[in-house]
């Protein structure tokens, strides 16, 4: 875009948008050809009513495109809560509330997670029907708000699911199978559980209130995972009242021989899932496949990596005891001197003390660090500024060597080299081996421990 039209959305100066067009009257035209991005885009993020009122005079098909974030005039809108925009863009389509962005977000997805009420009721009189629409992760506006604890938003999408007679989208899951009365459970929200369980919504079977996640968990589950926090027994109690269940407690329809079969090992899991001992909690929180978001996984890993590099760089440049502030050189000639050894400033006291103990230190402080850079350069290897982020390691790396080599005595020095460089540089090679060959190597040493009388 312009460079002079894009100052002209940002400001909103609808004068120097018609001082642009008497010099270029195809200025607006050209933005197709070189931007993803129109003034729309820029003057509904600022808010800026009157120059989007002229950018839709003249060119009102700029409102239903999407920018290289996959997002469109009204999802800025909507996000930002700037309703009078909002409003101008839907006398253009009102099915613009129906776009579909990034991760098949709608603008009304976008009001939901920023909480903008007036928003919400906005689109919603509009175009009624976007109160079903999904994310790719299978959330509605209604699960979005939950989760991010925007109460408000709750509140006005309740009601007009109440008004409308919708009560069958509060059964709707996601795709990890929770409904709004589980994300709730799992958020703590009383206010949200009471709204789901008011008016009726139980009793007359529009709420499933013991209905399963993916994990076979009911909304109680949830809640009772960590039965210690303040307030969990007044929800449990709200809960119970609806006639809440645990999933163990469920009693379930007689079914066939042949189905019992095939159900019971899968019912008896459950039921050690359910177990609140804590060995069985560990089995939970592990990771399942299918079922917990590989994106998710990537952070959690990625945030552990950042933590191990950063202790073991720490304690690499400040290994234990310190260094030696000074510089000595025992005389000689003087019998006492060999209490005290030679060292230099700068030097580890450790290394000079105990070289054993400081050449394992070093070698396994290496080994934490070198597996966490490569662990950061893997998860992170389709990055943006990649380049930079790769320079970054590289001189994490070396200034880790360089004060480890450098604060290293004589007479390990060349163990520290030998340690830090070359077995830090295999640890692509070294990891993959090590995964290979630790099953066979485990099954190699307890066949032989058998074979011992």
């Amino acid at each position: 875009m312009d460079v002079r039209l894009l100052e002209a959305a940002q400001t909103g100066d609808v004068d120097y948008l018609q001082l642009l067009l008497v010099e270029n009257p195809l200025i607006l035209d050209n933005i197709a050809l070189f931007s993803s991005e129109n003034p729309i885009h820029t003057a509904s993020i600022a808010g800026h009513l009157d120059f989007v009122k002229e950018i839709l005079r003249l060119r009102p098909g700029f409102a239903k495109e999407i920018n290289q974030d996959g997002l469109s005039p009204m999802h800025m809108a909507a996000a930002n809560g700037h309703v009078e925009i909002l409003r101008e863009l839907m006398k253009v389509d009102c099915r613009l509330c129906r776009s579909q962005g990034k991760e098949k977000k709608t603008p009304l997805h976008c009001a939901a997670i920023k909480g903008r009420a007036e928003i919400i009721s906005v689109m919603l009189l509009c175009c009624p029907d976007s109160i079903e629409d999904k994310t790719v992760q299978g959330e509605t506006a209604l699960h979005l708000a939950v989760k991010r604890n925007q109460f408000q938003a709750v509140n006005v999408l309740l009601d007009n699911i109440r008004e409308k007679n919708r009560g069958d989208l509060l059964s709707l899951k996601d795709e990890l199978g929770n409904t709004v009365l589980h994300l709730a459970a799992w958020k703590r929200q009383r206010q949200v559980i009471e709204l789901l369980l008011g008016s009726g919504t139980t009793n007359s079977g529009i709420l499933e209130v013991n209905a399963k996640t993916n994990s076979g968990l009911t909304a109680l589950d949830l809640l009772l995972i960590f039965p210690s926090e303040a307030g969990d027994t007044e929800i449990t109690e709200i809960l119970r009242s609806a006639g809440a269940m645990r999933a163990k407690d469920i009693s379930h329809p007689a079914i066939s021989s042949f189905q019992s079969v095939n159900q019971n090992s899968a019912f008896s899991t459950l039921e050690i899932c359910q177990t609140e001992q804590p060995k069985n909690l560990v089995d939970y929180f592990k990771f399942q496949k299918g079922r917990d978001s590989p994106s998710e996984a990537r952070s959690a890993l990625l945030v552990i990596a950042v933590l191990v590099a950063t202790a073991t760089f720490q304690v690499g440049v400040n290994p234990p005891g310190g260094v030696w502030q000074d510089s000595y050189i025992p005389d000689q000639s003087n019998s006492k001197a060999i209490i005290t050894k030679a060292h230099y400033a700068g030097e580890s006291i450790l290394a000079t003390a105990s070289p054993i103990a400081f050449a394992l230190f070093v070698l396994f402080n290496s080994i934490g660090l070198s597996v966490s850079l490569f662990m950061i350069h893997i998860l992170t290897s389709r990055f943006p500024l990649q380049f930079e982020l790769q320079m970054c390691i590289v001189a994490l790396y070396f200034t880790y060597n360089t004060a480890l080599i450098n604060m290293s005595p004589d007479e390990v020095k060349l163990y520290v080299v030998l340690v830090t460089v070359i077995p830090s540089s295999l640890t692509a090679v070294i990891a993959k081996a090590i995964r290979i060959h630790a099953k066979k190597m485990a099954e190699f040493v307890l066949a032989r421990i058998r074979r011992v009388p």
